[in-house]
């Protein structure tokens, strides 16, 4: 009689200064249930949001250190993991979201040691990745964040308020970008009574912002491509020119700017130049959730927060980690998701949603991006 072949094992990590969960107690007794896999956990993974070690347990995990998760799993799981010289078992799978095209350098360490990485972030975004789409279900919370933050931020009130003593107009929010974020901020903003105003380079983008019940600001003569998967591409001088005087005559009279506009892989697109943050209100606001990658702010600085001529700037391109609980919720389910499909399809060399998010394939770069760029000729 044969052997049986024994249990993956999966390994999930804390992940430092960041307290969403990539795996909640629900998904790990998916994976040892369902999955049939072997499930060790770091030792407090869950307490940032109240969950004991033993909802792990009962799940059917085992609490282990990190040096021995790193030693005996097969796969490790964790939110943005980094990777230092220690002793892992060979082979191993590293799971995460990292933003590499954007953080290219950052892999060297991985690529060393021969590992296998996979970033959800670089999924297509396409109806059989839908319920693995991290970027979505974080993008969806910051947009919703963005606005939460603004009203904590803003010395006014965001709806009408007729009374006795006189009437207060509403706030007047504009947001740039119309991706999953941009729609998001302008649907939470719309529900609290803001008049909103919302940007988007792409023309397809217009109706989604209207039905919301905002303003859409366009701008002619925008290049489109079917092959952006939903994001924006680079423009003509000329174009960018019209685009930023239209944009700073509509930041002059805003009261709150959300600003989401990312070109993938390459420096956010300067939208709200200093001259128009000197032309806002004092007391306005601008919340920034491209601030990682330079940022839609001439003045915005990566979490950080700036007051410039009486004008909060807000750098954060990590506000879904300020909900951690609806985050963790989340994001579990879309590992969880990105897992099953793995084991389905992992013997699939040409399976595409695992090519398009695999940067690394035990220490060799698979990703084209990596393989144009970081490869030796």
């Amino acid at each position: 009689m044969s052997e049986q072949p024994q249990p993956k094992t999966i390994g999930i990590l804390k992940s430092p200064n960041d307290p969403r969960v990539c795996l909640l107690p629900k998904e790990v007794k998916r994976l040892t249930g369902e999955l049939k896999l072997t499930v060790l956990f770091e030792p407090g993974l869950g307490s940032s949001l109240e969950i004991d070690d033993k909802d792990y347990v009962e799940a059917g995990a085992n609490g282990a250190s990190k040096e021995s998760i790193l030693k005996n799993s097969d796969t490790i799981v964790s939110i943005s993991h980094t990777f230092s010289e220690v002793e892992m078992k060979g082979g191993c799978c590293f799971i995460g979201f990292f933003n590499p095209l954007f953080h290219d350098t950052k892999f060297e360490t991985y690529k060393n040691n021969n590992a296998t990485v996979y970033s959800l972030d670089l999924l297509p975004r396409t109806t059989l990745a839908q319920s693995m789409d991290v970027l979505s279900s974080m993008a969806s919370l910051a947009g919703y964040r963005a606005v939460i933050k603004a009203t904590e931020i803003y010395n006014g009130v965001f709806p009408m308020f007729t009374t006795a003593a006189g009437t207060l107009t509403p706030v007047k929010v504009l947001v740039l970008g119309a991706g999953v974020a941009g729609l998001q901020a302008i649907a939470t903003a719309r529900r609290l009574g803001a008049v909103v105003e919302a940007f988007d380079v792409r023309k397809s983008a217009g109706e989604e912002v209207r039905s919301l019940g905002a303003t859409f600001i366009e701008v002619a003569g925008y290049t489109e491509s079917e092959n952006a998967g939903g994001y924006a591409v680079a423009q003509s001088d000329e174009y960018l020119q019209r685009q930023k005087e239209l944009i700073h005559n509509h930041i002059r009279t805003a009261n709150i700017v959300i600003s989401t506009a990312n070109i993938p892989g390459k420096k956010a697109p300067l939208l709200v130049e200093t001259r128009s943050v000197e032309a806002m209100k004092p007391g306005s606001i601008i919340i920034d959730l491209a601030a990682e990658q330079g940022g839609n702010c001439e003045l915005s600085k990566n979490k950080e927060v700036v007051k410039h001529h009486g004008v909060t700037i807000v750098g954060n391109s990590n506000l879904s980690a300020e909900i951690p609980a609806a985050a963790s919720q989340l994001l579990s389910n879309n590992y969880f998701s990105f897992l099953k499909y793995k084991q389905k399809n992992e013997n699939n060399n040409d399976d595409p949603l695992l090519t398009a998010s695999c940067i690394l394939k035990k220490g060799e770069w698979s990703h084209p991006h990596f393989t144009k760029t970081l490869q030796p000729a």
